[in-house]
């Protein structure tokens, strides 16, 4: 997790352009972000650049082999202009005040569904789908919760600090995946500033494979997960609920939170993962050109004698 005062004089300098940049973005009209730069910045991902056309087709593909050549084509267009408006809507927090958010970011029945978890910390599970960095905002109604991004750091010093600065609101609080339980352990007592802990964890990214790994079958494929919230939430007897982003219009998503775990259950080892996988799968056929098609998702493969 890089530190802004580790960074040298060409860095900073760096940083501060492209938070200047982002900022001046973000502050334009909804109407160009969304239907002039968004639009443009599809046909060059999609016509232009072909943006891992190939990775993105592969992944459709075994994941649906029921739907026709043309189904998937008209997915994986969908899937362009959500690229494109991911990119636009993350700059698009670099100016977020809760007048702003709370226009792109609708939470109709979020108060009546966190009543669940009141009064405790817990764990928010969600997915590369949508707008997923709206995250950072999902309980801006709720005061007393703190959202606690859990983010992989990035190779480059400029661009992670970036990604902290624009996850960082009075609302949320990045922090690495390698310090999240540490980070926990030293603030479960007392929380943050006070308040309850909202720990986001983005749960379906590419697993490293061990010798214990275990796989699940998600979207037609043997697949591996982190187990991180699992760990988290049994160990320490913590609700998870998971944050569906329902796209309404470009840029704008309803957010509904659905109750997973209830801290309390006795659950087998891998039947929490198996409950998030299945309704992420749900989540997914539902609308599938939302979630990220050009990750390398399955870029590790199991072998006869490994069980799912």
């Amino acid at each position: 997790m890089a530190k802004i005062s580790e960074l040298n004089i060409a860095q900073r300098i760096s940083l501060e352009v492209l938070w200047g940049f982002a900022w001046c973005f973000a502050v334009t009209p909804y109407w160009f972000k969304f239907y002039v730069v968004a639009p443009l910045l599809d046909f060059v991902l999609r016509c232009l650049l072909r943006y891992r056309r190939r990775v993105i087709w592969e992944n459709l593909t075994s994941s649906f082999p029921e739907k026709s050549e043309a189904e998937l084509k008209r997915i994986m267009k969908g899937y362009y202009r959500n690229l494109a408006e991911v990119f636009v809507g993350t700059m698009n927090m670099a100016h977020m005040p809760l007048k702003k958010i709370r226009r792109y970011v609708i939470t109709p029945d979020f108060v009546e569904q966190s009543r669940h978890f009141e009064g405790s910390d817990v764990i928010v599970a969600f997915a590369h789908y949508g707008l997923w960095e709206l995250g950072a905002f999902w309980d801006h109604l709720r005061p007393e919760w703190v959202s606690i991004g859990v983010y992989k750091p990035l190779h480059s010093a400029v661009m992670d600090c970036f990604y902290q600065r624009l996850r960082t609101t009075p609302y949320s609080y990045p922090v690495s995946k390698r310090e999240v339980m540490r980070f926990y352990l030293r603030n479960r007592e007392q929380g943050w500033e006070g308040r309850k802990l909202a720990i986001g964890l983005i749960a379906d990214q590419s697993a490293h494979l061990r010798p214990d790994s275990h796989w699940y079958r998600f979207l037609n494929q043997d697949t591996l997960f982190y187990d991180g919230p699992e760990q988290l939430a049994l160990r320490y007897h913590l609700p998870v609920a998971y944050a569906d982003f329902d796209r309404t219009k470009p840029g704008v998503y309803t957010i509904r939170v659905e109750m997973l775990y209830d801290g309390k259950e006795e659950l087998p080892k891998y039947a929490f993962t198996e409950r998030y996988v299945r309704h992420l799968e749900q989540v997914i056929r539902k609308r599938p050109e939302l979630w990220m098609w050009s990750h390398r998702r399955w870029k590790n493969k199991r072998t006869p004698d490994e069980a799912v």
